[in-house]
Order: structure tokens, then C-alpha cells, then sequence
């Protein structure tokens, strides 16, 4: 069983920073595939970014391409979210996510964070 715990999330300004973390505690992270994603209120989950397991191949939604990168630290059971440029419409409860197989696909991850809110002001 893997158990995910996310931080980093608060308020910021747009056009600024945030880095999302989100730590693993389960004895097999490095051969999981990490995902993010993110739920605004009234809209549905969106695909955000992951990345494999070994390979740290990574694939970026196109809302957040340029702006946002994923990557991990397989030493550290920690995968992590970088945002910048942050816009009004970034605002969502931010999801950490572990998966066999990588995919966009919220049912495809088996494992899921408590999620973490990420506010951005205008």
C-alpha cells in the first residue's frame, strides 16, 4: 500500500511561484508512475503532469505546458510540482497520484493524495 502525503500548497499571487510536493511512504515508489492533478470548483478533474517511474519521462497538460514541471527524487520518495506564472485559473485542489502504468486518466492511478488547495489571487 502507498500512502501519499502533499504539501506546499497556500495562496500566492499571480505570476508567481508555488512548488507542490508530494511524499510516498510505500517501500516500491520508484517503480510507480506519478501523476498530478487538479479539481477547481464546479469544473472536473484535469489532468496536470506526470512522470514514470525509472525513466522520469515526463508529460505536461497543455493548460500548463511551459509554466508547470513535474519531476522526482526517487531517493527521497518525492515527487514534485513546479508552477510558475501562476494565473487566477490555476486555483484548485491539487492531487498527487501513483500509478502502475502511467496515463491521463484519473482511474487509471491507484493511489491518491489528501490533496492540497493552491489559491492564486488576481
Amino acid at each position: 500500500h502507498v500512502q501519499l502525503v502533499e504539501s506546499g500548497g497556500g495562496l500566492v499571487q499571480a505570476g508567481g511561484s508555488l512548488r507542490l510536493s508530494c511524499a510516498a511512504s510505500g517501500p516500491t515508489f520508484s517503480s510507480y508512475a506519478m501523476g498530478w492533478f487538479r479539481q477547481a470548483p464546479g469544473k472536473e478533474r484535469e489532468f496536470v503532469a506526470a512522470i514514470t517511474g525509472r525513466s522520469g519521462r515526463t508529460y505536461v497538460g497543455d493548460s500548463v505546458k511551459g509554466r508547470f514541471t513535474i519531476s522526482r527524487d526517487n531517493a527521497k520518495n518525492t515527487v514534485y510540482l513546479q508552477m510558475n506564472s501562476l494565473k487566477p485559473e490555476d486555483k484548485a485542489v491539487y492531487y498527487c497520484a501513483a500509478a502502475r502504468i502511467i496515463g491521463v486518466g484519473e482511474g487509471e492511478y491507484d493511489y491518491w493524495g489528501q490533496g492540497n488547495q493552491v489559491t492564486v489571487s488576481s
